[in-house]
């Protein structure tokens, strides 16, 4: 068989939906600048999609520190790997300041989130470690366990009874391997909202020998008094091991670092195959994410304001009958009954009518029955828009329950 034979055939589970909803739920273009309100399709949507927590994506003082770093350094240098010939003062700088703001000896820049998390995974464990880990981590640690040739084993989400018998089954074999145990979880888990139990996690220590790695990706800059993270808000921190970082949420950026202690993040820099083979992280990104860092740690009002605008979104769901599961960060899941015809109209109602562009998610990627409606809020955001929202929410909530949304109903809709 052609091996391009599945590109046609074969296409995949996301991918087998692509005639009919490229464009437009999926591959969707925004245009204009990154805020509350942005343009789709030729018209000003209220977007609630996109993980610019803090507002700084088009904060003055960032944009303006982005723009001169672009014209003093080009985006081509540092020119090399770090390795070889990419290494700068500014590199170990903003590693040295990110180390101290989330409480680490060290920290490491990584190129890409998605990439420098299955590096890590595949560069701490062995054949003889074994790894235990949440069933509802990322993809990027999924797609890191897939690397890892040693045992693992998958503790139902958050549930702490079976991680600790997943604990013991995992000590007696690390045991008879002579390898370690590495538990891997998130601090804010991005489809649901809630968070891992760090604190539970950490207090088992106690009791087993093992090694946490969190990724933070969405509790960095907005979790905890100085937004240190999820460690930090749930007051064991220290008791994470290894923590992991993106720019693609609060920071508003690319890129991604790793910390830990001094000794781990010097193995990390010589055994992380996608850094030590990688072009160095682009100079504007690394003077950028200065510039983030400094405003994340001196302008504590950006995070009360995201987390002013969270708590009203959340709590006028909750008041209206909406689900919105376990969530306690600003991730918000509005969870509804119906299939994913449904789901489709619904959201295609709220873009077309109600002008509301937030993310829909249906089978296959949840069960059959759900729809999940993901909010994202925003220092940028305001009371008028959470407002807006919660009454165009009552208002498709309605015609959804009245079964406006079945499948050959479209022009209901519309």
């Amino acid at each position: 068989m052609d091996i391009f034979t599945k590109a046609t055939a074969k296409m995949g589970p996301l991918g087998q939906y692509a005639s009919q909803v490229h464009g437009y739920f999926t591959f969707p273009k925004l245009e204009g600048e990154i805020s509350n309100r942005m343009i789709f399709q030729g018209k000003e949507k209220l977007v609630w999609s996109l993980n610019n927590y803090l507002g700084l994506a088009n904060h003055p003082e960032v944009r303006r520190t982005d723009a001169e770093a672009a014209e003093q350094y080009g985006m081509a240098s540092p020119m090399g790997a770090r390795m070889m010939s990419g290494q700068t003062d500014l590199h170990e700088q903003l590693e040295s300041e990110l180390a101290s703001f989330v409480g680490k000896e060290s920290a490491y820049l990584l190129n890409y989130g998605y990439q420098g998390m299955v590096s890590i995974i595949d560069a701490l464990l062995d054949r003889q470690d074994v790894v235990v880990y949440d069933s509802e981590s990322h993809a990027c640690i999924i797609d890191g366990l897939r690397m890892h040739i040693g045992k693992r084993f998958v503790y139902p989400h958050n549930d702490m009874d079976c991680l600790r018998r997943q604990l013991e089954r995992a000590t007696k074999l690390a045991g008879t391997t002579g390898g370690g145990v590495l538990v891997i979880t998130e601090g804010v888990f991005g489809m649901s909202g809630d968070l891992g139990k760090l604190d539970e996690i950490v207090a088992m220590k106690k009791d087993f020998n093992f090694r946490l790695l969190v990724d933070d990706a969405h509790g960095l800059g907005i979790m905890g008094n100085t937004g240190a993270g999820t460690g930090e808000h749930l007051g064991v921190q220290d008791g994470v091991d290894v923590f992991f970082g993106t720019f693609a949420k609060a920071f508003a950026s690319i890129g991604a670092f790793v910390a830990a202690p001094k000794e781990v993040i010097t193995y990390l820099m010589y055994n992380m195959r996608s850094q030590i083979y990688a072009k160095s992280l682009p100079m504007p990104l690394v003077v950028g994410g200065l510039k983030r860092l400094e405003l994340i740690r001196t302008k504590p009002e950006l995070r009360e304001k995201l987390w002013t605008i969270s708590s009203a979104l959340q709590n006028g769901l909750k008041e209206r009958g909406f689900n919105i599961g376990n969530t306690e960060s600003p991730v918000t899941p509005v969870v509804l009954s119906g299939d994913t015809s449904e789901g489709t109209n619904l959201t295609h109602d709220l873009r077309e009518n109600f002008n509301i562009f937030c993310s829909v998610v249906a089978y296959p990627v949840i069960p059959k029955g759900m729809i999940i409606l993901r909010l994202i809020p925003t220092a940028v955001h305001t009371l008028e828009d959470v407002n807006y929202t919660l009454d165009a929410f009552s208002h498709v909530k309605d015609k959804l329950d009245r079964g406006a949304y079945a499948t050959g109903k479209i022009v209901d809709v519309l």
